[in-house]
Formats: structure tokens, sequence, C-alpha cells
């Protein structure tokens, strides 16, 4: 069944979630959403990466021979994540700074390589740019969801601005609060899911 280019792209908001449904790159997830902004920064340096590396993977895969497919995919994702992190360093240093290390760690992210393999060498540029832009949004959107919901639980605020006075339940903005939300909000999409399967 071949599915339209709405669909691409809607697919990984709820059906094909990356975090919350397929239960992929999770590293990123847990450690970089302590808060809204940061959450929201990881998901969107993640679908600058998926979509221009799918598009250009779709567009060699051809001409690639499968003995060297995958490090050849890795070079192309490598390329376009140095890209990133020279535009996050001229543009936005405070983000670079916080993000840190999970910038270069794109690289080997099991979804970027994942849509690679499964997707964008078998499609078309098109399709494969639907399909990095909806698997993108997904991951931004889950990690902005979790980011909002550690943030308002841990300090009281959301996106920097704080609204409920005192302070926050601490353990949110730590990893035992990302593993506690992130297993509500899995069970929560699955259930979604599962409704619009």
């Amino acid at each position: 069944m071949t599915m339209t280019k709405l669909q691409l792209i809607t697919k990984g908001f709820i059906k094909d979630n990356p975090t919350f449904v397929l239960v992929l790159g999770m590293c990123p997830t847990l450690a970089t959403t302590t808060s809204a902004i940061n959450g929201m920064s990881m998901g969107l340096a993640t679908l600058f990466v998926l979509v221009l590396s799918n598009m250009a993977i779709s567009a060699v895969a051809p001409y690639v021979p499968d003995k060297v497919h995958i490090p050849a995919y890795i070079v192309i994702i490598a390329t376009f994540v140095t890209v990133l992190q020279f535009l996050m360093q001229a543009y936005t240093p405070a983000m670079y700074e916080t993000l840190g290390l999970f910038i270069p760690l794109i690289v080997v992210n099991c979804i970027v390589l994942g849509r690679a393999e499964a997707f964008a060498n078998k499609h078309t540029v098109i399709e494969s740019a639907c399909d990095g832009l909806g698997i993108g949004l997904g991951f931004t959107l889950s990690l902005t969801l979790l980011g909002m919901v550690r943030e308002i639980l841990g300090t009281g605020s959301v996106f920097g601005w704080k609204f409920i006075t005192g302070d926050g339940i601490l353990a949110f903005v730590m990893a035992p609060g990302a593993f506690l939300c992130l297993g509500y909000l899995m069970v929560l999409f699955n259930k979604l899911a599962k409704k619009n399967k």
C-alpha cells in the first residue's frame, strides 16, 4: 500500500512516533528533556539532519554498493551533523553549549540511521523528505512534550515562564522523573496509536 505525502508526514506524530511507540532514541530523549526548550531544540536538530540525510541517501542509494551502504550512509549523516554543529555554534551558541555532546551523537542516533535503512534507500527523494519530516516532527513533539511535563512538575514553569509559585518536585528534573514521565507518556501514546489503527 502506497502512502500519500500527507500520510508520510503525519504517521510520525502518533502511529509511528519514534519515542513513545517505536521506543527509539532514548539516550537524547532522557538526557535533554530537562526543559521544554531543550527538548524542542534537540528535536529540531534531529529533524534537520533527518530530512537532509534522508534526501541525500535516497538520491545516492542506487549508486552505492550493498557492501558499503551503511558506512556510506553514516558519512552522509555525519556531514549534515557537522553542518548543524557549525550553524548552532555560529547562531545559537548558548543552545549548542546546553545540548553539548548530544549534537554529535545524532550521527549514531538509531532513528536517523534506521530511517535511512528502512525507508530512504528504497523511495524517491520527495517521499524520503516527507518521511524524514514526519518522523522528525514526531520526535520533536515527543521531546518537547516530555520536556514540558518535566519542567512543569520539576520547576513550576514552562519554556522558562514561571507560573507556579514555590519549588517544584526536584525528582522530575532528574533521571527518575524522566523515566516516570516517559513511561506514562508511552502508555498514553500507545493507547492513541491502537485507536488510530
